[in-house]
């Protein structure tokens, strides 16, 4: 998908501005706090797969994607093609309905989101262009169609279906902006969420400005996840971000974010042609004596074990979900770490088994 006309490589973003947005709501309203508390989490098919426009114009395309066997066909509405920053309100649906099935409630396709709090966690402004912006993004999200055979939750079904059902606004201030609305998700989502199919963002994740810098983070997130390294060709990284700007500005792109480094969680090197994304945790670890005590540490051993007990799973991706539960759950003490993650994985298997 096409890049932003704008996005020129710059080391201090474009017009001298800094990388990363500001911080707008460093002390959250205590009213919504048990909203704001929820952690970011993403469904790991759109993470892997181009799903989402970096355009930041209309972008009108019918886009189609095909990598190691899956296939996307992705149509636009008159409104063109849901963005990656539209995404930001699937990200606060999943992540309320994460958060939701932690504290052991049942999760429904149909929510009803007040527009501020899903502003205020997404990192956007609260005024009236903020509000005109996330109607719009509505707009995108419910009129763009996507063909698939992506699995969700194990499941290979080829099927069409809209990112959202529906949408409505339930509620409207004095003003005439949006107040309360309700969204009923796709199925095909619902099913990634039901499944946990989803990992944890970094919460800067929404600070950054530029739509390639987001989907390289969510590639990196997945791909990478805990592990230390990360290296991938510039040819694939570029297709799998869905970029159709040239070769030669895409490395620009990828220099300047290297030149910055201000990717949350990974740093990015280049060298000649391969990319290398480094967990900046792990790095961290590399000085210290003990593992980080926030990651329940897994030897090489326990990895083998699970992918034993998980064929053909991502364990790496299996990690970072069983890390999320592990905090999500309150950090409950691990008697033996190796022992739970393989369980964790046996199960995963043992409910979606792979084919």
């Amino acid at each position: 998908m096409s890049l932003a006309v704008n996005e020129t490589p710059n080391g201090n973003g474009d017009g001298g501005r800094p990388a990363l947005l500001p911080d707008r709501y460093p002390t959250p309203d205590l009213f919504i706090c048990d909203v704001l508390d929820a952690i970011p989490k993403d469904d790991m098919a759109s993470m892997e797969h181009p799903i989402f426009s970096l355009a930041t114009k209309p972008d009108r395309r019918v886009f189609r994607y095909e990598h190691n066997g899956n296939t996307v066909e992705i149509v636009p509405s008159v409104k063109g093609l849901a963005t990656i920053h539209d995404k930001d309100i699937l990200i606060y649906c999943i992540s309320q309905l994460i958060a939701k099935m932690n504290q052991g409630e049942k999760p429904s396709r149909t929510l009803h989101l007040t527009a501020r709090d899903l502003l205020v966690w997404t990192n956007r402004q609260t005024d009236g262009d903020g509000y005109d912006r996330l109607r719009s993004a509505f707009e995108r999200l419910a009129g763009t169609r996507i063909t698939t055979n992506i699995k969700a939750d194990g499941e290979e079904i080829t099927e069409g279906f809209g990112l959202i059902n529906e949408w409505r606004i339930v509620r409207q201030t004095r003003s005439g902006q949006m107040s309360e609305i309700k969204v009923t998700l796709s199925e095909w989502l619902f099913k990634m969420i039901e499944g946990r199919s989803v990992l944890t963002l970094h919460r800067d994740y929404f600070r950054l400005r530029k739509p390639l810098e987001r989907r390289i983070y969510e590639l990196a997130r997945k791909h990478c996840g805990a592990q230390e390294k990360w290296s991938i060709s510039a040819e694939v990284l570029q297709k799998k971000t869905g970029a159709s700007s040239h070769m030669r500005v895409f490395r620009s792109m990828l220099r300047d974010l290297v030149a910055h480094d201000h990717l949350p969680d990974y740093a990015v090197e280049m060298n000649g042609n391969t990319v290398t994304f480094r967990n900046r945790e792990a790095l961290g670890a590399a000085e210290a004596i003990e593992p980080e005590p926030e990651r329940p540490f897994i030897d090489p051993e326990g990895f083998h074990d699970a992918k034993s007990v998980a064929p053909g799973y991502d364990v790496y991706g299996l990690y970072d979900e069983w890390v999320s539960w592990w905090n999500d759950s309150g950090r409950p003490e691990l008697k033996s770490p190796r022992a739970a993650f393989v369980g964790f994985c046996r199960n995963r298997h043992k409910r979606s088994p792979l084919r």
